[in-house]
């Protein structure tokens, strides 16, 4: 096989350093009437929106405070009520992936004529029209700052729905990585295996014969293996945290993928994990990666090999061995920085293995992977070998 066909653009302006957050000045209108997203409030506390709110000088503005870990359909919604009651044409999303995601659906949602929630059911295909946005990103993990994809929940239905379209691309991120020296180290792993596991889902399919995205996918998958652990012991070390984020965004900007077949298998049946007990996104990846790549190691055999070797340094002759390492290492990696990789030491036991095969069902995710082979049932072995 060799490559795929692929049509690929990204036209978000990444402004990224230190001290640039003043760059906004330039980047929004004069007349712009700006609402601002942010979280829980700790980008009141760590300075980065009194920043912003400087920077926009004499533009109205306000701000919305309350975006969840997991951004709800239902807490969004409130800040698109706001939007079309008062006004407000720009949107600028400050915090972390889940803000940006949640800013992405607002955008669309605004101008939206029919029921919001068709927006999640049809994938994000259904908006036409979104009101101009922008980021200032606060912790790398997701890629969101420079791609078109979101993932949103509604917790009174326990559904967590990726969507996606070319209008979700943000005009422009700007990244200054001291603004993620206060991170909680929890939320850094989480960034740091979030990251990796977007490379691996690109990555460890079946080879297409891609030199130049497996090279790309590689040398992000070293770096987050070499820099990951370096910021999270050092936080306000400036390179280590520079490189890790814009290795955060390179994994999920598009480029990567353009022209090879993708996975995604762990991150659905990992959403499902979120949303029926709550164990953060990053640690759900975590869990499942390693469960994943044994039971489909016939499958991506070439690949596993090839990981094995050119990320671990693996050598020898006996391939079954190089695979066997190959994911033990990753498991070994994602437990260096601090994150537990089965479901027991979560409290979650034996039960969520029907629990989330049928949420599966009830999403109709009954052929994932690049395949399309990972059925309800390989889903189940992959859950169950999770525990």
């Amino acid at each position: 096989m060799s490559v795929q066909n692929f049509d690929f653009c990204n036209p978000t302006r990444i402004i990224f350093g230190k001290e640039t957050i003043q760059r906004l000045n330039d980047l929004i209108p004069q007349d712009a009437k700006v609402l601002i997203i942010i979280g829980g409030g700790s980008v009141r506390k760590n300075g980065t929106l009194s920043e912003v709110e400087t920077a926009l000088g004499k533009r109205h503005f306000d701000v919305f405070e309350g975006i969840e870990a997991n951004p709800t359909f239902e807490t969004s919604m409130q800040a698109v009520e706001k939007i079309r009651h008062d006004n407000f044409n720009f949107v600028l999303g400050v915090g972390g992936g889940s803000v940006m995601d949640a800013t992405k659906f607002i955008a669309g949602a605004v101008k939206y004529s029919g029921d919001t929630w068709e927006i999640i059911t049809s994938k994000g295909k259904k908006v036409n029209q979104v009101i101009p946005f922008g980021f200032v990103p606060t912790l790398p993990a997701t890629g969101s700052e420079m791609n078109t994809n979101a993932v949103i929940s509604r917790k009174t239905t326990f559904d967590k729905i990726g969507i996606a379209n070319p209008l979700f691309s943000p005009l422009f991120s700007v990244i200054d990585p001291t603004k993620t020296y206060s991170l909680p180290e929890r939320q850094v792993a989480n960034g740091v295996a979030d990251a990796f596991v977007h490379v691996m889902e690109q990555y460890l399919t079946y080879s297409v014969h891609a030199a130049v995205q497996d090279r790309f996918a590689e040398g992000l998958l070293l770096t987050l293996i070499e820099e990951g652990p370096k910021t999270l012991k050092n936080p306000q070390d400036y390179e280590s945290r520079a490189n890790f984020i814009w290795a955060a965004t390179m994994a999920l900007n598009g480029l990567i993928g353009a022209g090879v077949p993708q996975d995604w298998a762990t991150h659905m049946i990992g959403h499902e994990l979120t949303i029926l007990y709550g164990i953060d996104h990053g640690r759900t990846l975590s869990i499942l990666l390693p469960s994943l790549l044994n039971e489909m190691r016939k499958e991506k055999r070439e690949k596993l090999i090839q990981y094995g070797r050119r990320v671990w340094g693996l050598q020898g002759s006996d391939e079954e061995k190089i695979i066997d390492e190959a994911i033990a290492k990753t498991r070994t990696f994602f437990e260096s920085i601090g994150i537990k990789t089965h479901l027991k030491e979560y409290d979650v036991d034996s039960s969520a293995v029907e629990k989330v095969v049928e949420q599966l069902k009830r999403h109709n995710l009954t052929a994932l992977g690049e395949n399309g082979d990972i059925t309800l049932e390989v889903s189940r072995r992959i859950v169950e070998a999770s525990l």
